[in-house]
């Protein structure tokens, strides 16, 4: 491995504990109470400042399944106070963990009589340490140089519903070094959703990323160094398909899987540089409303979800498929609640609480990471990548949609993510449009 000098890069991270003292609801799974009981593993705040003496910039991690406008604009303005990095070049984001308390209001939890309110004391303390992990990561900045690199993952999981359908497997992920040689952080971009734990784990957890920090900070980087976990477009790429049982030694065996295609690719011959810039630009944009059926054809919907699932339950051979009509069922149940919404104006707060849609753009040397609010499903990401090349989307960034940002073909089957969608299918096509005109400006 080899380097430029002189240093023009500065770079810091830390990390804050964001675990809740006591316990709490855990979210993610419909219609199940589960009360958290211990603690697995601490959930995390992550944070990387990256300065090229022009730019500045940060990329803030949390361990919990959203992390909602009001949130991200009360974190950037406290960081602002503190550090002067403007709240347009500041990245957090939820890594969409399902054993973590509840952090945002979701419309479609209204229907489901288990899940709380958001405890305000918790969301309080984890903006407070999502903003000291940031500006600690801030007054950490040293001389620093970067690598990219680019595992194949295969075998992390595959499309939710058809393991041979759309998926990314790979991993990118930004090394970064002081001038010892020394590992300040590694940031990384997985397009998985984090389940391998499900309804019967009661313990916080951040699911497989906690063994993907774990092996590399044990294999690689050393036992202190942050890891910056983000999601990637995983709103239909799930492990249901790979995983023999949903336990924290498959999350470990999955965790070791993505922990190693990054290993494999530092093994080889990295180059390290300082002498990367740092480009930033975002945009606001609104976002197509969702034609809603009628509560009668919504009702008929639901049943026929039903009636398959309970038909399956008895004559299926496989989990999976269990598994896969279950989840049709609950998106039919949130559809004929979204549906019955319609006939007030009910949903108009959840529309004003997260619109507009922030789309930003982060510039770092050779790569660019987009982030993209909502659960996105992995054909956009591929999209942006099929024009431009060294790019990864970053979702459950900067607020959250609630719900999903689908494809055409998923609403047009009823898949379980275009059910409790708030939006028309063509929303991902305006992102991305917005997201191209964005990268052509920054060249």
């Amino acid at each position: 491995m080899d380097s430029l000098i002189p240093y023009s890069l500065k770079a810091g991270a830390s990390v804050s504990d964001i675990t809740p003292e006591g316990s709490h609801f855990l979210f993610g799974y419909p219609y199940v109470e589960r009360i958290s009981t211990g603690v697995h593993d601490p959930l995390l705040s992550s944070a990387l400042y990256l300065s090229d003496g022009r730019e500045q910039v940060l990329f803030i991690s949390n361990d919990v399944i959203y992390v909602n406008k009001e949130s991200v604009a009360r974190i950037r303005s406290a960081i602002f106070k503190r550090t002067k990095i403007p709240a347009s070049n500041i990245l957090v984001a939820a890594t969409h963990t399902h054993s973590a308390p509840v952090t945002a209001e979701v419309v479609i939890s209204m229907n489901d009589p288990v899940v709380p309110r958001v405890d305000q004391e918790y969301l309080k303390f984890m903006e407070d340490s999502a903003i000291e992990a940031a500006v600690q990561a801030y007054h950490n900045s040293e001389d620093a140089e970067i690598s990219f690199v680019k595992g194949d993952a295969s075998g992390m999981g595959t499309n939710r519903h058809n393991p041979d359908g759309a998926k990314d497997m790979e991993v990118p992920a930004m090394l970064v070094r002081n001038r010892n040689k020394e590992f300040i952080a590694c940031m990384l971009v997985c397009s998985m959703h984090p389940t391998i734990l499900h309804e019967d784990s009661t313990l916080y957890s951040s699911d497989f990323p906690n063994y993907v920090r774990k092996s590399l900070q044990k294999e690689l980087l050393g036992d202190h160094c942050p890891v910056v976990y983000f999601t990637g477009t995983a709103g239909n790429q799930s492990p249901r398909h790979v995983t023999k049982a949903n336990t924290f030694s498959e999350a470990e065996r999955i965790g070791e899987i993505v922990s190693n295609a990054i290993k494999l690719k530092v093994s080889e011959n990295v180059r390290f540089t300082s002498m990367a810039s740092i480009a930033v630009d975002r945009t606001l944009t609104d976002l197509p409303r969702r034609t809603f059926p009628s509560v009668e054809w919504s009702e008929n919907h639901r049943n026929a979800k039903k009636e398959q699932f309970e038909k399956l339950k008895k004559r299926s051979k496989t989990s999976q498929e269990i598994r896969t009509a279950e989840v049709n069922w609950f998106g039919a149940e949130e559809l004929l609640f979204l549906s019955s919404l319609t006939q007030t104006d009910s949903l108009e707060e959840a529309y004003d609480n997260c619109l507009p849609a922030e789309i930003q753009v982060i510039k770092v040397g050779e790569w660019t990471f987009v982030a993209w609010p909502g659960e996105v499903f992995v054909e956009f990401g591929l999209a942006l990548k099929e024009q431009f090349r060294n790019i990864s989307l970053i979702t459950y960034a900067n607020g959250e949609l609630q719900g999903y940002i689908v494809t055409r073909e998923a609403h047009e089957k009823g898949f379980y993510e275009a059910g409790n969608s708030l939006f028309d299918y063509s929303a991902g096509e305006i992102m991305i449009g917005q997201t191209v005109e964005l990268l052509k400006k920054l060249g």
